[in-house]
């Protein structure tokens, strides 16, 4: 199976992301809802999520 493709792929985080990062975290959107919104891969929004102290509901 081909791994998925994102969009933003390597690309520095805008302030639009780190706001709507935000904005779903505070309503308890879990990682992967937050980065498919995102069209980030999880791994990185984890990153950047935790390098900026933004707490992510650990949803499965």
């Amino acid at each position: 199976m081909a791994k998925e493709r994102f969009e933003r792929h390597k690309q520095p985080w805008n302030g639009e992301e780190a706001g709507k990062l935000r904005l779903l975290a505070g309503k308890g959107q879990g990682l992967k809802q937050i980065a498919k919104a995102l069209n980030r891969s999880e791994e990185s929004t984890k990153a950047f999520a935790k390098a900026n102290k933004i707490a992510v509901a650990k949803k499965r």
